[in-house]
């Protein structure tokens, strides 16, 4: 099986890198305010786009194939279901 080689420029990963940094300094800055229960989503948010990041462009998930990429998805959507509903149950209790 061959295996294709992606090569990313530089200047890319160095922008990407900088917006984490951004984001990563957003995150702090949100977490000095308080906005009740919108600061915990607007960390979240920031989280999970920053995770989205690393995923697609520092993983090379951005060049794999259409199947892989299903499956990542979905089982990120899985997690994100048990850890919704988890927490659903928990409120309840």
């Amino acid at each position: 099986m061959e295996t294709e080689k992606h090569i990313v420029d530089d200047k890319k990963n160095i922008l990407i890198w900088v917006d984490l940094l951004i984001l990563t300094f957003v995150t702090v800055e949100i977490a000095q305010f308080d906005f009740k229960t919108l600061t915990i989503l607007i960390a979240l948010g920031v989280a999970t786009f920053k995770t989205i990041l690393v995923g697609y462009f520092f993983m090379h998930l951005k060049f794999e194939n259409r199947f892989f990429k299903t499956m990542v998805f979905l089982c990120l959507f899985v997690l994100i279901a048990v850890l919704a509903i988890l927490f659903i149950d928990y409120s309840y209790r």
